[in-house]
């Protein structure tokens, strides 16, 4: 009866004794990944660039160099632990698509209450953080600025509105090939990265002065306090920016999936419109047996996931507000208000003024493509949100259409670009880009929470996180309620 109980005891130590809410995973062996090395590591990483190159628009060229203008870069120890927590939130939420091949969404979904409220939670939410194309207008400001030859006034709103116009419909076409959707994202993330950080390490390199680059590094490991009147909107929307912030930080397990990460290798992926017919997914992930094999195959597997989000994600991140913080504090003078219509056009504004009139046709031609990707990624971040809930939740939509989730999703991807042409003329990009970080904050409050839970609660206690990550991800959702807590606070005091 004891060795019965023993055995019975190791089985489920194996495998997950519970599934919640959606059906039970199904068992696979875990794929083995390429031996780890310099060669395979650029080959496999790649979902750390996509969210990096999504990440460094609204806060590192837009919020950062605002905040930094108007308080200094004493405040940077804002972001630089904003970055850590988001690389451990990210982390922790990549361990579960890694043993189930399910995004995190699908982990939340098998909470309590349920499926349909928690897809429809996070539909709502996305909406409200990403359905804004507060970045398109911002890159429209940057092509606008180019053809006036001068930063963007009151009477050139309708021109920009027309040019956002332009700028989601080329979203839209973008994310009609591919293959998969992630494998084009892809290859816009590494070009990206590749053009903005040129850019930023000459412009920086040849002009800002050595002892300027230590007093705003000295910024991003100390903090000073915050001068007052604090403006808590821009200080919440600089925390919640810094890395991701929200959506984007739960879409990496999506790509990461959608890439062939772990057991996402088993599922399939969302596929493109044109080139990807052929491409399946599964609505339910697939877990595998916890043995001496598979535990191998997993810490190789961590290593590229580590790889991906410390040294492509954390360190992109890092480094792009760092440069363009130094850059801002450098050409721009203190105090100047970098809001308004022409955010995203000042940089260029100021280097072509006080270095070389050359610099404004080059400078607004970074700022385009570092706000653009970032529309292109946010987009897909709001659409690929909805289209998992929505497959994940409903066996009717399985159904429609033969089961072929790409029109689902570029169903919701033309609803959401309609909506968006709409919603341009509401009010001033960053106006709206402030407002939607802070409900980023807000997202990683919930989230980081939850995914604390669904760790300990689905995954084998082999595979679960050590004590010290699980307090860095309670840290984080600690980190991020501050803020939220200051934000509404002033919202609610402004009534």
């Amino acid at each position: 009866m004891a060795e019965v109980k023993r055995a019975n005891d190791q089985a489920a130590a194996r495998l997950p004794s519970r599934h919640g809410e959606l059906p039970p995973w199904e068992i696979a062996e875990l794929p083995a990944p390429p031996p780890f090395g310099f060669r395979n590591l650029l080959r496999v990483i790649g979902p750390g660039a996509v969210l990096a190159a999504t990440s460094i628009g609204g806060g590192e060229w837009l919020v950062g160099p605002a905040a930094a203008v108007k308080y200094s870069s004493a405040i940077f120890l804002i972001v630089t632990l904003a970055i850590l927590f988001q690389v451990i939130f990210n982390l922790e939420a990549i361990r579960y698509t890694l043993y189930t091949g399910e995004p995190i969404y699908g982990g939340i979904m098998r909470l309590k209450p349920g499926p349909k409220f928690w897809a429809g939670f996070y539909t709502v939410v996305g909406f409200l953080q990403l359905g804004w194309p507060a970045l398109a207008g911002s890159a429209a400001a940057t092509l606008l600025s180019a053809w006036l030859g001068r930063l963007p006034e009151a009477g050139d709103g309708e021109a920009q509105v027309w040019i956002t116009t332009g700028l989601i419909a080329a979203v839209v076409l973008i994310l009609s090939f591919g293959g998969t959707i992630e494998k084009m994202l892809e290859y816009f993330a590494w070009t990206m990265l590749a053009l903005v950080f040129g850019f930023l390490l000459f412009v920086n390199a040849a002009y800002v002065p050595a002892d300027h680059w230590w007093t705003s590094f000295k910024g991003f490991f100390q903090f000073a306090g915050l001068p007052r009147p604090i403006d808590w909107g821009l200080i919440g929307a600089l925390a919640a920016t810094a890395g991701s912030g929200g959506m984007g930080n739960l879409t990496i397990t999506n790509w990461i999936r959608d890439k062939g990460f772990g057991m996402g290798a088993k599922v399939g992926a969302i596929p493109s419109a044109i080139g990807g017919h052929r491409i399946q997914l599964s609505h339910v992930g697939k877990v595998f047996e916890v043995n001496e094999s598979n535990l191998a195959r997993w810490r190789e597997w961590m290593r590229y996931v580590h790889a991906d989000q410390i040294w492509v994600w954390g360190l992109f991140c890092f480094l792009g507000m760092y440069l363009n913080v130094n850059l801002a504090t450098y050409i721009v003078p203190s105090g100047t208000d970098l809001q308004g219509l022409a955010a995203g056009a000042y940089q260029a504004k100021y280097l072509a003024e006080r270095i070389w009139p050359g610099f404004w046709f080059l400078t607004l031609f970074n700022g385009f493509w570092v706000l653009f990707k970032t529309q292109l990624g946010n987009t897909d971040i709001l659409v690929r949100t909805v289209t998992d809930a929505l497959w994940m939740s409903s066996g009717k939509l399985r159904g429609w259409r033969g089961g072929r989730i790409q029109s689902i999703y570029y169903s919701i991807l033309a609803i959401f670009s309609l909506w968006g042409v709409l919603a341009i003329r509401s009010a001033s990009p960053m106006k709206l880009f402030t407002i939607l970080a802070n409900i980023a904050g807000m997202v990683l409050v919930i989230a980081g929470a939850q995914i604390f839970w669904i760790n300990r609660r689905f995954l084998p206690p082999a595979l679960r996180p050590p004590l010290w990550r699980e307090a860095a991800l309670l840290g984080c959702v600690g980190f991020y309620a501050f803020f939220s807590f200051f934000v509404i606070r002033n919202i609610i005091e402004s009534f």
